[in-house]
């Protein structure tokens, strides 16, 4: 990869989240009826906010996307390929059923519904960005897609999750789910080397 392709990425990822990160933040004050602006001034500034908030949560979507390059380039290296496609699945099968369930056995006093709407989403969105890159490219690429927006998202809102807040959870799940969905259905595009 280039310099100037991750410098393409690196900033298309950042509008990605800015944008994303405005669309969960007004979308949570017209459900929720929060903020009352006194002008059109605060909103604007509130709008603002939000975009730099999300431009924060698109960088921290990139460390987790180059760390889970970094992760599947070794896994690669020591493991083989086939073994290491399961393991990935039955990674990623974990995470999902650890989100959706152990957390409210474990701590008790939360409702089972939040984890298992969250997961829900996580695993449809996952599914869905995974046909896209099949779509793309090939079958082969099923499983590590589906491992990146399962497994790496999941670890990437812990500290969230962790808050227990609905609210705070889908203000920082949309534009990062937005940023990991775009990383790894440009990387084949990025990677593709350049016509002579």
């Amino acid at each position: 990869m280039s310099l100037r392709k991750w410098f393409y990425l690196f900033w298309t990822t950042l509008l990605i989240g800015a944008g994303g990160a405005v669309i969960a933040g007004l979308a949570l004050q017209i459900v929720n009826g929060g903020i009352q602006f006194k002008s059109t001034a605060d909103f604007f500034l509130y709008a603002l906010i939000l975009l730099g908030y999300g431009a924060l949560v698109s960088v921290y979507a990139q460390l987790g996307f180059f760390a889970y390059l970094i992760l599947n380039y070794t896994g690669i290296g020591v493991f083989p390929r086939k073994a290491w496609r399961y393991i990935q699945l039955v990674l990623a099968v974990l995470a999902l059923l650890e989100l959706m369930f152990l957390r409210t056995f474990v701590s008790g006093d939360r409702s089972v519904g939040s984890d298992l709407t969250l997961g829900v989403a996580i695993l449809l969105t996952a599914l869905m960005v995974s046909w896209f890159k099949i779509r793309s490219t090939n079958a082969s690429a099923w499983v590590p897609t589906f491992f990146f927006m399962t497994a790496i998202t999941i670890v990437e809102i812990i500290g969230v999750l962790r808050i227990g807040v609905d609210s705070a959870t889908v203000f920082i799940l949309v534009p990062l789910i937005a940023c990991n969905a775009f990383q790894i259905l440009m990387l084949h595009r990025i990677l593709k080397p350049a016509s002579l």
